[in-house]
């Protein structure tokens, strides 16, 4: 039995999404806890109701990047996480961080990576006239929004497409894609094959949506 820690910074709808699948699918794993680092994050009541521990590690109680990563770190241990996925958790890690949980970390990105790090990534996507966008699961490493990719979901770009539309779209490929990957991890589903992971039986890492 897996125990998982969710991180996330606001609402939490892909935390959401992963405490309902991991439920109603009957995982091998538990949600140990929910913690965030605003105290006022939508999030930390749904947890609650739902009977899951909460935390909160306020990034503006900490005089550097370093203080507050120490701290979270040591609540994150304190319960036993085999996993720690970051659901809109809005803060950038510090390398000592990521390497404490290497190949232990899973991010969702609302771009096809490695296009479009960082933020802003559905206005970039337009600008650009991209036929397609989508989001990517992947493991965090020190640098911002790489580490080998588990599971990408695909969405057209439609016509008259805004931020807010495409945003829109994505968001629900993420809500397939996200508890699909967390799944594999706590099956011991993913292969690590050199820096890249695969699928142990060969299951499809894409998602395409119309």
């Amino acid at each position: 039995m897996k125990r998982l820690v969710i991180l996330i910074s606001g609402r939490g709808s892909n935390m959401e999404a992963i405490v309902k699948a991991c439920a109603a699918e009957g995982w091998p794993a538990s949600i140990a806890a929910v913690i965030s680092n605003r105290p006022d994050a939508g999030g930390l009541q749904f947890a609650a109701e739902r009977g899951i521990a909460t935390a909160v590690v306020d990034h503006k109680a900490y005089a550097s990047r370093d203080d507050f990563d120490a701290e979270l770190a040591r609540i994150i241990d304190s319960f036993s996480p085999d996993l720690v996925v970051l659901a809109g958790f809005m803060r950038i890690l510090t390398p000592a961080f990521t390497a404490r949980y290497e190949r232990r970390l899973l991010n969702i990105h609302p771009s096809l990576l490695p296009a479009f790090t960082g933020l802003h990534t559905h206005e970039r996507a337009l600008a650009m006239g991209c036929k397609v966008a989508g989001a990517t699961v992947h493991f965090v490493t020190a640098e911002l929004d790489h580490g080998a990719i588990v599971m990408q979901g695909v969405v057209p770009v439609q016509p008259g497409d805004d931020a807010k539309t495409l945003a829109g779209r994505v968001l629900t490929a993420e809500h397939r894609i996200y508890p699909q990957s967390v799944r594999w991890f706590v099956e011991d589903a993913l292969v690590w094959v050199g820096d890249t992971v695969q699928h142990r039986d060969g299951a499809a890492q894409q998602l395409l949506l119309s």
